[in-house]
């Protein structure tokens, strides 16, 4: 075994107490997949995105508002925040108000190849790591039943692009993925492991 992989197995997260910055049962369910012990705070926050900016900027930038929201941090305290894009022929989608406008986005999306990018903040009471991960998704063509069926039959309204990868819609509509597939869930799970061992490492 390396030197370098010894050493982040060695390192153990249970040390520091990892707060997940969102109320997302998505990437809660990440984090628990990934066997990291975390607790949950989240706070109503209104995104202010300059939507001048390149798309990954968008989604850093508002990943890191949020974890700004946490002011009062530990010495051991290590937070995540996290903020999701989908975006089409450069025109961005965040969470539909409506079922009018997840159908709208989803008609957009029918057919075509789209970009999901989620900015992750990893922050302590010293410093701050931010990151994103690009996936990129191929939709099938999808008639007007399919994307009706899909939203009266699941909540589209929590979403990044009114839909969600791991359920119905994606099972029967996604042609290919591109990246990692638990981006567009929610969380880059790989990349996360890697930063958080490297920013744990870091701040020792």
């Amino acid at each position: 075994m390396t030197g370098n992989i010894a050493m982040k197995l060695n390192i153990n997260l249970s040390n520091y107490n990892i707060i997940l910055g969102s109320k997302s049962p998505r990437r809660k369910e990440i984090l628990n997949k990934m066997g990291i012990n975390f607790k949950i705070k989240h706070i109503d926050f209104n995104e202010k995105a300059d939507l001048s900016k390149p798309i990954e900027d968008i989604a850093e930038s508002i990943s890191f508002q949020k974890s700004n929201e946490f002011n009062q941090l530990n010495k051991n305290d290590i937070l995540i925040c996290a903020d999701t894009i989908v975006a089409v022929e450069n025109e961005i989608f965040g969470k539909p108000k409506t079922k009018q406008e997840a159908f709208e986005m989803l008609s957009k999306l029918s057919g075509k190849r789209h970009k999901v990018i989620t900015g992750v903040t990893i922050k302590s009471n010293k410093k701050n790591k931010i990151f994103h991960e690009t996936t990129f998704v191929n939709f099938k063509k999808l008639n007007e039943e399919e994307i009706n069926y899909y939203i009266e039959k699941y909540n589209p309204l929590d979403k990044a692009g009114a839909y969600a990868i791991q359920e119905w819609i994606g099972l029967v509509g996604i042609k290919k993925i591109e990246g990692s597939y638990f981006n567009v869930v929610g969380l880059p799970s790989h990349r996360l492991y890697n930063e958080l061992i490297k920013f744990i490492h870091e701040k020792n």
